[in-house]
């Protein structure tokens, strides 16, 4: 059997990374990373659907023992992706989608390099302005502040392996799934059937 996919979907808050992901999860059946929270479940909420809860001395010693891919404090919450449900899945061939910050790509990169990053951004900063004026959440200064940080997350391009310009949202969830059909393609990813076919094993 080959091995999974670990694929990172990124990118600044307007881009409309969200809608790709839950499009591609729907659309392919990938895998969605859960991740480990410390805070409480609100109504609805699943355990290990939704989020795997603990509390904070647990989370803390989930940190201890290395078991995150990244983690991150968020609004005096924890959250992390626990790294045992992901690697079972790839092992067993099944590919697992992540959304996370620029932060998150780090960390996964480096603890899982053959991760495969995708960057999500407008074709240019006067779309990503307008989506966010269009929210009608923001205020100006709030604005600048979220254009100043995508300036920077797309200065961090080297750590990503592709990039997929929104114009048209059908268009970049194909994207998506174009690139990650094309790496499952790979003759890295698919060895050990060469091999078998090879009778090589």
């Amino acid at each position: 059997m080959n091995k999974g996919l670990l694929v990172v979907i990124s990118g600044p808050s307007g881009a409309g990374k969200g809608t790709i992901y839950s499009k591609v999860i729907e659309r392919t059946g990938m895998k969605r990373s859960v991740s480990v929270t410390t805070r409480k479940p609100r109504p609805g909420e699943v355990e290990g659907v939704n989020y795997f809860f603990r509390t904070e001395e647990q989370y803390q010693q989930m940190i201890a023992e290395d078991a995150f891919l990244e983690t991150a404090a968020v609004y005096h919450n924890y959250y992390g992706t626990p790294k045992a449900p992901v690697f079972e899945n790839l092992e067993k061939g099944f590919d697992v989608l992540f959304e996370v910050d620029i932060h998150g790509v780090k960390s996964i990169k480096k603890k899982y390099p053959e991760a495969v990053a995708i960057f999500v951004m407008t074709p240019d900063f006067e779309t990503l302005s307008d989506r966010l004026r269009g929210r009608g959440t923001e205020s100006e200064d709030s604005l600048k502040i979220r254009l100043g940080a995508a300036k920077r997350e797309l200065g961090s391009y080297e750590m990503f392996d592709y990039i997929v310009f929104n114009d048209e949202v059908e268009r970049a969830i194909q994207d998506v799934i174009d690139i990650v059909n094309a790496e499952k393609r790979r003759i890295k990813n698919n060895l050990p059937q060469i091999k078998h076919l090879l009778g090589k094993e």
